[in-house]
């Protein structure tokens, strides 16, 4: 009778279950109103499959690398002390070794950390993942900068950052490319700063964090898609990029291959691969990308 009992029991709270608005398979609101309480990026530096969720799985990996693509998951990142930074670690994802044109990688700053400067004739971009630190210049200013601010160096610009407690930067070097007279300059800013720009049969929301005048040989891409939403183009190109999920979920195609994707992934795609994202999941997707601009590519 018993048995009889919990099967009734069980059979009376499914039925339940299936009348209210959230259904089965719905994730308890308490998860949900918590992450709202997260800081923003929060799941880049913490996936939801993180190495720690798949150490009792031995020689398992999402990386996969192929010769005109990459996806780099976090179990597969390894982080080493950055040449010449103070108490730094980085982890090089994308570098010439590949066939890339420039370098890509996360750094780990830790408590009374600093950066050294690039080498001669490379430009730096720096974007905020999570924490805070400080740029300085020789004009002895200082600017701070926190989680979605970045700042473009020009090549051979004296900088230094600097953090107190404890940061994650994406950076992204490469060596510059002179286009008659123009220049770069200097450039600290937010994403939240930039304007949202037209994007003729795309539904995704896109920014660029760098001028788009022929001084700029790349850009830095943030884009927004709603969940359901997915690239029109199905994309095959010159440009080169570098892609890391800040936010959501999704599947990417890269060649003929189809890779489910978290916050937290990095992605290197080749010229001309062929290239489509779509968002799933409850939460919006937003990707931060590199891509090469502006300059001839013979």
């Amino acid at each position: 009778m018993r048995s009889l009992h919990l099967i009734v029991f069980i059979i009376i709270s499914l039925v339940k279950a299936s009348k209210s608005d959230d259904g089965f398979c719905s994730a308890p609101s308490i998860v949900e109103s918590d992450e709202k309480t997260k800081p923003i990026y929060w799941k880049a530096t913490n996936p939801t499959l993180s190495p720690s969720h798949l150490q009792d799985l031995p020689g398992f990996t999402r990386s996969v690398y192929k010769r005109d693509h990459a996806l780099i998951t976090p179990e597969s990142h390894v982080y080493s002390p950055l040449p010449d930074w103070t108490n730094t670690l980085g982890a090089y994802l994308i570098t010439p070794a590949t066939g890339s044109h420039f370098v890509m990688y996360l750094a780990k700053m830790k408590e009374m950390s600093s950066s050294s400067l690039p080498p001669q004739d490379i430009e730096r971009l720096v974007f905020v993942v999570e924490g805070a630190v400080t740029l300085t210049n020789t004009s002895s200013s200082s600017k701070q900068l926190t989680v979605d601010s970045y700042a473009y160096l020009p090549p051979n610009f004296y900088h230094s950052l600097e953090c107190v407690e404890s940061a994650t930067l994406v950076v992204f070097e490469r060596r510059y490319e002179h286009l008659g007279s123009h220049t770069t300059e200097l450039i600290v800013g937010s994403t939240d700063k930039q304007p949202l720009l037209e994007t003729p049969g795309e539904v995704f929301e896109l920014r660029k964090l760098l001028p788009m005048s022929l001084a700029y040989d790349f850009n830095i891409h943030i884009m927004d898609f709603q969940p359901g939403e997915f690239l029109n183009v199905k994309e095959v190109h010159y440009n080169q990029h570098g892609l890391l999920l800040l936010e959501g979920q999704g599947i990417y195609r890269l060649g003929d291959n189809w890779y489910p994707v978290q916050a937290g992934d990095v992605i290197w795609m080749a010229p001309f691969v062929p290239q489509w994202y779509a968002a799933l999941g409850k939460t919006r997707s937003r990707y931060l990308l590199y891509k090469d601009v502006n300059r001839n590519p013979l």
